[in-house]
């Protein structure tokens, strides 16, 4: 049945937003598919090679620019967020300052939210077509070829930060970004505009300085990308920096002051699983594959695999602080099976064979 003969475009753009809401976004917004400017933008930074080994970001030629192509038929892009800040014990930036202890990117400390927010825009998609019926569309988290936060503030949702990230000026920037391509000729909303002014504190607190410039972004200093996206082994320029932080990083985020308005999140499934916000190094050190694996089902650490795991536990061993136990958990690894782990074991043990000098670097 003809969308036109059901409602105007404007009841059904309110009817999906209410629909988004009690499906568990925070926040819904549509815009159109043009993203010429961002496209030019994301070349320059490609032929840069700062996406480092991520090769994907180049795939796919035009479709990443051009939703249109990636899904034929599309007119209008309806792009949510769901927010996924845990409520903890801890304070992250007092854990950050815990070297034996553990630091996981606050994102991936619950269940995976890909098939959480996929299964909810498809239940949204279901909604929509109740109303409409049969009508065209494609749902994405994190999982193709789309420029997710420039489509997110043509929607309203947020302007890019200097740090990359969206941030949204009641919500902070801890949340999670979704998309359900559509044909429906649905009325679109107002850009967001930003708001980041003269600060640069996610510039200056940056441990690698990966933000080489306002809204620019050197993915292959970013300790999210050596400790989730690289698979060989971290520079040693960048490894006493990293200090404890095993998987990800939230720096910018953590001390962005538009933080301050950020609510932790109802979604139980978000909630830290494991202990993974109160662990110790040494505890996740010893973790066989067989735990390793039992513990990271349903999260997104899972797609590190075990080898980087222990590659990345090895180097915050390495910075924390020099004990008798560290040493010990340390030297267990030493004929690890992985070239990878030996290699960064034997690093981490001769930060602690000369403390001083390794302080220094």
């Amino acid at each position: 049945m003809p969308l036109t003969s059901i409602t105007n475009p404007a009841q059904l753009a309110a009817l999906i937003r209410t629909w988004g809401s009690e499906l568990g976004f925070q926040q819904l917004g549509i815009t159109e598919t043009h993203l010429e400017e961002e496209a030019v933008k994301l070349q320059s930074w490609l032929n840069q090679g700062m996406h480092g080994e991520m090769d994907y970001m180049h795939r796919h030629g035009s479709k990443r620019s051009h939703p249109e192509e990636l899904v034929p038929g599309t007119v209008r892009v309806i792009s949510v967020r769901m927010d996924y800040l845990p409520e903890e014990g801890i304070n992250p930036i007092t854990l950050l300052e815990q070297p034996e202890q553990a630091y996981v990117a606050r994102y991936a400390l619950g269940r995976d939210y890909h098939k959480l927010m996929r299964r909810r825009l498809q239940k949204l998609a279901d909604r929509i077509a109740q109303e409409t019926g049969p009508f065209g569309y494609r749902a994405f988290v994190d999982s193709a070829p789309v420029l997710e936060k420039p489509l997110a503030r043509n929607a309203g949702l947020g302007w890019i930060g200097k740090h990359t990230n969206l941030i949204n000026k009641d919500a902070g920037s801890w949340f999670f970004l979704g998309e359900l391509m559509t044909d429906l000729p649905l009325p679109v909303d107002e850009p967001a505009t930003e708001h980041c002014g003269t600060c640069t504190t996610c510039m200056d607190i940056c441990p690698t300085q990966a933000i080489i410039a306002p809204f620019k972004l050197d993915a292959r200093r970013c300790i999210s990308y050596l400790t989730i996206e690289l698979r060989d082994s971290i520079p040693e320029e960048f490894r006493n920096a990293i200090g404890n932080r095993i998987y990800g990083c939230d720096d910018c985020q953590l001390f962005c002051p538009w933080n301050k308005f950020a609510e932790p999140t109802a979604e139980g499934d978000f909630a830290p699983r494991h202990e993974l916000d109160t662990a110790s190094l040494i505890e996740l050190f010893a973790w066989t594959e067989d735990e390793w694996l039992k513990k990271t089902a349903g999260s997104s650490i899972r797609r590190i695999g075990y080898e980087c795991w222990l590659r990345n536990l090895a180097v915050a061993l390495g910075n924390a602080p020099t004990t008798p136990l560290v040493i010990e958990t340390l030297t267990t690894r030493r004929k690890a099976e992985s070239e990878l782990v030996r290699e960064h074991v034997a690093w981490a043990l001769l930060q602690h064979e000369r403390p001083e000098q390794a302080k220094e670097n």
